[in-house]
């Protein structure tokens, strides 16, 4: 389990929303938008760390938990990465500019990027995973002496699917930065690679025995890409996962997001490869 902490602890009740205005509303694919909030009180409480998430209040409509997906460093706003599945989605990416929105937290542990520095770093990535990662890779971007090389590895279903495009391949054009994108299905403009994202594997640069990965996506996503880097040689200690699900409450009341002896919305959302993996053997845990 990751031993990473909060930031700074939450000193007012973490039950208690605190009001923030739409600022910016960007579309990045067909059914996902990257929506900026500022707060109406204090710009400090928006200091996170990468992999730390906030329940977001729509009013009259629900809460639900979004990872921050924004630049560590910008103090003046939370910026989340969301798609629309819902009533309570659907309400939130339909948002304009003025409109307020609840925010609580930030809530839970972040990407151990600390640990992570003097070693290449791994991200790999699938779908709207790419959202809870982008933090840890504006972090090695600006501090780029304190670590080695930075992969990334991204799979997406479509091509119309893909976040972050611009960003994407700037990234690409970073010294000591490889950025390899696939896809399920690419249809006939399609030019790049096709297939999940392990099959990308091949094709990147790894030094397993000097690298720090962290992966976000669906869960049996995650599973699949922890075995194949274990059996290039990642120490289980090495691989970070991070286990969003169910969370409700993101205090440990509910019980709703509770896997095992955990409580993803505290103990987590980010774990080690290798506390997670006797927990990711069991059918329907």
């Amino acid at each position: 389990m990751s031993t990473a902490a909060p930031i700074e602890p939450i000193t007012t009740d973490p039950m208690l929303t605190q009001p923030y205005s739409v600022r910016q509303v960007v579309k990045e694919t067909p059914d996902t938008f990257t929506l900026a909030l500022e707060s109406q009180n204090e710009p400090a409480r928006n200091r996170f760390r990468p992999g730390q998430f906030s329940m977001l209040w729509v009013f009259g409509v629900g809460e639900l938990p979004i990872s921050i997906s924004g630049d560590p460093v910008e103090g003046d706003r939370l910026v989340y990465t969301v798609r629309s599945v819902g009533q309570a989605t659907q309400t939130l990416v339909s948002s304009k500019v003025g409109e307020a929105v609840g925010v609580r937290g930030p809530f839970g542990t972040g990407w151990p990027v600390e640990q992570a520095q003097r070693r290449d770093v791994l991200v790999v990535a699938g779908g709207i995973g790419l959202a809870p990662l982008r933090p840890v890779i504006y972090e090695v971007l600006r501090n780029r002496e304190k670590y080695g090389r930075l992969v990334i590895l991204y799979g997406a279903r479509s091509p119309r699917d893909l976040l972050y495009r611009k960003q994407l391949a700037a990234w690409a054009r970073k010294r000591e930065t490889q950025v390899l994108v696939t896809v399920d299905y690419g249809g006939l403009s399609w030019r790049g690679h096709v297939g999940v994202v392990t099959t990308l594997f091949k094709y990147a640069r790894l030094q397993p025995a000097r690298s720090t990965a962290f992966a976000c996506g669906p869960e049996v996503m995650m599973r699949f890409v922890a075995r194949d880097l274990e059996t290039q040689g990642f120490g289980r200690e090495n691989i970070y996962l991070s286990m969003e699900r169910n969370m409700k409450c993101a205090v440990g009341f509910c019980g709703h997001c509770q896997y095992g002896p955990h409580f993803i919305c505290k103990d987590g959302p980010i774990f080690s490869y290798d506390g997670m993996r006797p927990l990711l053997e069991k059918y329907e845990l």
